[in-house]
């Protein structure tokens, strides 16, 4: 914890918080210091009453750490804190709101625009109720995604902020890069850590598959010939930013996966697309990415930065240069978080999740149509 950026403790309060430790904690040696606080313990049952401790200094404007020793015994560090002010934009309560009424614009607009274009090639409805439509889907992909955050935070007593909703590039690209939340409270241990970043990708995540099997369901066919003339007439492009094993499954559902088949990517298949998208890129092992965050939590910091390199490195096998470099980029200057208590393990349940968030990433990866033509019929 970096001294500089501490005010000194004040001394009428130290008792207090000297009294308050030892009736949480075994202490076995105390030593005070210019801007902390030290407590070594002795408590085999630590991680609830650290927790207990933490959200107690929380609301004194506490903070403090467990670390474990060189000669590995446990010790509590307490700082006095300062509130970090928000930036102004952000602070405000309108910012959300209006971040959330210009990405509904964006989206609604880049549906209108892909619907016109299916139009010219088969009829699939009217281009608002298909925006309308597109826009439902693509942003209850990503607000249910958010939402399972905030319950999970809301589940371990921290506060957040609304989603912030970030605008993308309409018609020419996608409508929405997606949304974040931020904490306005301190991440205690690792598994309040997991708990909370696991949350919204698997909530966003069973969004996409709905949507993704009624897109697959209402997605037109073309013959194979009459689709070979538009194809000469650039009427039709190939579809080459790569489909998720998830897509390929739905459209397979309704008999219309495979090489043989030239479906019609509709607005409603293409928001499936940007939530197996966004999902598979919240659940890479990276910097401070959803799977980024469980993957801390599991491997710890050093292992973490080889898995966002790892998680680069994948990206560019993908084609997908700009994200990787963002993640490169972002990674350097604040690599990932780090729980209060970083000593507690992750629970054996929560290391099997873990493993089923691989599998999905993987599910959700945007592969080349090369490797799924190996798969497929």
């Amino acid at each position: 914890m970096e001294k500089s950026s501490l005010k000194e403790m004040e001394n009428p309060s130290q008792e207090d918080i000297i009294s308050l430790v030892n009736s949480i904690f075994q202490v076995s040696d105390f030593t005070k210091t210019e801007f902390s606080l030290e407590f070594r313990i002795t408590d085999n049952d630590f991680k609830s009453k650290f927790e207990n401790l933490a959200r107690k200094l929380e609301d004194m404007s506490y903070v403090c750490k467990l670390e474990k020793m060189e000669d590995g015994g446990l010790c509590v560090i307490i700082q006095k804190f300062s509130i970090k002010k928000q930036r102004k934009w952000m602070s405000t309560a309108w910012t959300p709101r209006a971040l959330f009424a210009i990405v509904i614009a964006f989206v609604m607009i880049d549906g209108y625009y892909r619907t016109s274009g299916t139009n010219s090639v088969v009829e699939i409805g009217d281009p608002l109720e298909m925006a309308g439509l597109y826009t439902l889907s693509l942003l209850g992909i990503l607000g249910i995604h958010e939402l399972g955050h905030i319950i999970a935070a809301k589940v371990h007593g921290l506060k957040t902020t609304w989603p912030y909703f970030i605008p993308g590039l309409p018609v020419i690209g996608i409508p929405t890069f997606g949304a974040f939340i931020q904490s306005r409270g301190l991440t205690i241990n690792r598994e309040i850590l997991f708990d909370v970043a696991i949350a919204g990708p698997i909530a966003g995540l069973v969004i996409a598959i709905i949507v993704s099997i009624y897109g697959a369901y209402t997605a037109p066919v073309l013959d194979p010939e009459i689709a070979a003339g538009m194809f000469e007439d650039s009427r039709l492009i190939e579809w080459n930013q790569g489909e998720p094993l998830l897509m390929s499954a739905s459209l397979a559902l309704f008999g219309k996966g495979g090489a043989t088949h030239e479906v019609i990517l509709t607005p409603v298949m293409f928001a499936a697309w940007i939530g197996f998208l966004i999902t598979f890129l919240n659940l890479l092992p990276a910097w401070q990415l959803d799977g980024g965050h469980m993957a801390r939590t599991l491997l710890g910091a050093k292992l973490h930065r080889y898995a966002t390199f790892a998680s680069i490195g994948i990206l560019v096998l993908l084609n997908y240069w700009l994200m990787a470099i963002l993640i490169l980029i972002m990674s350097s200057r604040s690599p990932s978080a780090s729980p209060l208590d970083d000593v507690s393990p992750l629970s054996r349940n929560r290391k099997l999740a873990y493993i089923g968030i691989i599998g999905l990433a993987v599910l959700c990866a945007p592969l080349p149509s090369n490797f799924l033509s190996g798969l497929l019929p």
